[in-house]
């Protein structure tokens, strides 16, 4: 049953099981392709859509402080470049920097930001990055559009789109990256603005562009989308894994309480119905009146305990109701040298507490602290409210625990199930400390979140209306 003294209560968490882990196709074609069937927009997790949103937050405010450097370049080089290409920077630059900073004044207010917002804000980027070549062609060469190093911005925006964009997206964007780099070339060629050469080699020594460079460059681009787009898959499903993985847990550390809880019960019943029904009969033959009674409280309070069996807590007010038919049970035992102290304000008759906390914990005291004693005991049972927190005592003044130590053998088990499961529903936001009191005695000192039952709280609000 539960042990005297406890030093230290260790408490076991859940064995988390092995993962699998995640394996990455041996191929990229196969992954790629199953990564394109998106999953339904019922299936993605919140927190995944929220991650989503924040990246492209972030992302935006990016873009912001390079356009802005981008444009105080063009500002400081103007007087040095053609005027065909300050209009270009100006054609270019001026709305991107009006549709970026309007974002926050339109939408980045809202909690949620538009489903549309971060494909539209990708195909702009690169939208941007393509007309910005294509200004190059347009006030330079077709050579120089082509060589510029806002080339490389194509692998930037797709490097983004894992974090921001689901795997459709990404798709599309890495879809629009080859199609608009492969029209600016064909354009270029039809226009007559390049002329590139079959060898590159000779395309090197005459600083002119070579089919094969601009090709791989096109498959380069194309490889680059697939493995942004199987990226944005890994990540979707590797979160969405992850999520479900820590919701089994969740749902196994709740049976686990449960059965804990169960089984606290079951060790409960047996020990105690034992000595009530032994005191019960005793009373028969000698005052039946008491019998009856004693017996009328054995009922209730096994009907209370399989009343809260599938409720992890219960408010101040019936716990007190349970310890109140346990006390007088145990009183018509142990009689004069049992006294019981309960010291718990009235306003916090709708606290709850986890259901079968301080029957345990009395019992403890009276099994080995009164019982032991010759003479009579009390134990005493105080509740307080402290700064948000739930301060719960239970302190006998019994034989002390070295005097249990020697008389009695105690696993603790009470006493560390109780500690288990206020782990489960609190975590880190309870304390468990337990005590000697000097001159003998033990002391059970608690600590939990202050809450109320939701079904007080409101018939106390309709009251103060209807006042």
């Amino acid at each position: 049953m539960i042990a005297g003294r406890v030093n230290q209560i260790s408490v076991n968490g859940v064995k988390r099981s092995d993962a699998v882990p995640y394996r990455i196709a041996p191929t990229l074609l196969p992954g790629l392709m199953s990564s394109l069937a998106d999953q339904p927009a019922s299936t993605i997790p919140l927190s995944l859509r929220l991650r989503r949103e924040r990246a492209e937050r972030i992302m935006n405010g990016l873009r912001g402080v390079i356009l802005l450097l981008l444009a105080s370049a063009a500002l400081v080089y103007a007087p040095a470049l053609s005027p065909e290409l300050d209009r270009v920077n100006a054609i270019l630059l001026v709305p991107l920097l009006a549709w970026t900073f309007g974002q926050y004044l339109i939408w980045y207010r809202n909690d949620h930001l538009p489903e549309w917002l971060p494909l539209t804000n990708a195909i702009l980027d690169v939208t941007a990055v393509t007309g910005i070549m294509a200004g190059y062609s347009l006030s330079g060469s077709g050579n120089m559009a082509l060589r510029t190093p806002i080339f490389m911005m194509y692998f930037v925006i797709l490097a983004a789109r894992p974090v921001a964009s689901s795997v459709r997206k990404t798709a599309v964007v890495a879809t629009v990256v080859a199609v608009q780099y492969s029209a600016l070339f064909a354009w270029l060629l039809f226009t007559g603005e390049i002329n590139p050469l079959v060898s590159p080699v000779d395309a090197v020594s005459l600083g002119r562009l070579s089919y094969l460079d601009e090709g791989a460059k096109i498959l380069i681009l194309a490889v680059a989308g697939g493995v942004a787009t199987y990226a944005t898959s890994w990540v979707e499903r590797l979160v969405i894994e992850s999520i479900t993985e820590s919701a089994e847990r969740q749902k196994v550390e709740t049976q686990l309480a449960k059965a804990q809880l169960d089984t606290l019960r079951l060790q409960l019943s047996p020990h105690f119905l034992f000595n009530a029904l032994n005191g019960a009969m005793a009373l028969i033959a000698t005052n039946s009146r008491a019998a009856e009674k004693m017996l009328a409280s054995i009922s209730e309070f096994l009907r209370m305990i399989l009343r809260s069996s599938a409720e992890p807590k219960v408010t101040v007010e019936r716990e007190l109701a349970l310890l109140h038919h346990y006390i007088e049970i145990q009183r018509v035992r142990f009689g004069e040298k049992l006294k019981v102290v309960i010291d718990v304000d009235d306003s916090l008759a709708a606290a709850m507490v986890p259901s079968l906390l301080l029957q345990p914990l009395v019992e403890n005291s009276i099994r080995h602290g009164i019982s032991p004693r010759a003479s009579a005991g009390t134990v005493a049972v105080r509740m307080s409210a402290d700064h948000g927190m739930l301060r719960i005592l239970v302190e006998d003044d019994g034989v002390g625990p070295s005097a249990r130590r020697s008389k009695q053998r105690g696993t603790g088990l009470g006493l560390s199930n109780t500690a288990t499961r206020l782990n489960h529903l609190y975590g880190d936001r309870y304390s468990f400390e337990t005590s000697a009191v000097g001159g003998g005695g033990f002391r059970v000192e608690l600590s939990l979140p202050l809450e109320k039952s939701r079904e007080k709280n409101a018939a106390e609000q309709s009251v103060e209306i209807q006042s």
